[in-house]
């Protein structure tokens, strides 16, 4: 069974890692950023909640995350593994979490710490572009799409996400270092830890990921 985590700061390339995991193992990724968005979209009531906190860059609420990742770690695609991603994003989030594992029978057993130097992620950050639709990323210099502006999947426009701008961004790193990193930490001394350089060749850290986990 491969519970993992993917953590390291917004940019660090999780998502693209991400979809490689998911392909190679078969576990659902779950993101809670895009179930966030998700409820966003749909203005439901837990959206309409996080949308003023997401949009300033802020953290939402311990007491609503940690509901809607109980919820979704219980069904039953998770059953043979899942890749979360987002989450946890503080220490107490880490112990509910280790709880929550406990509870349903689907503790973590890896986690993946991806590090990325701050001035590569500003860059990164920058220059990323969003389908609005069905959630697929780019870059403008890095990862364009086949038609510019334009999604390869669906043909939506591409947008920058509104905690990409530069202001938003700041927040978002500011309250990654200050509550985040940490959490490494935290599975550090479970050893359950595992550190990886973030920049360069992606294909590179796939290959490094890939010979971790498939010994699990």
């Amino acid at each position: 069974m491969k519970n993992i985590i993917l953590m390291g700061p917004p940019g660090a390339g999780k998502g693209t890692q991400a979809t490689d995991l998911v392909e190679r193992y078969h576990i659902p990724h779950i993101s809670t950023g895009d179930m966030f968005r998700e409820a966003i979209k749909n203005k439901t009531p837990l959206g309409q909640k996080a949308e003023a906190i997401i949009a300033r860059g802020d953290l939402v609420p311990d007491d609503i995350t940690v509901g809607l990742v109980k919820e979704r770690l219980s069904q039953d695609d998770c059953a043979n593994g899942y890749l979360l991603d987002g989450f946890p994003r503080t220490i107490p989030q880490a112990e509910a979490l280790e709880e929550i594992g406990k509870e349903i029978g689907r503790p973590v057993n890896a986690v993946i710490d991806i590090s990325v130097p701050e001035e590569v992620l500003i860059d990164r950050i920058g220059g990323r572009r969003v389908c609005p639709k069905c959630g697929a990323s780019y870059h403008v210099r890095n990862m364009k799409p086949k038609v510019e502006g334009k999604c390869d999947h669906c043909g939506s426009d591409l947008i920058q996400r509104k905690d990409d701008n530069p202001e938003s961004f700041k927040v978002r790193l500011e309250n990654y270092y200050k509550q985040t990193a940490p959490v490494s930490d935290f599975y550090e001394a479970r050893k359950l830890l595992r550190r990886y350089d973030g920049q360069g060749d992606k294909t590179r850290l796939q290959k490094e990921l890939f010979a971790f986990l498939d010994t699990l």
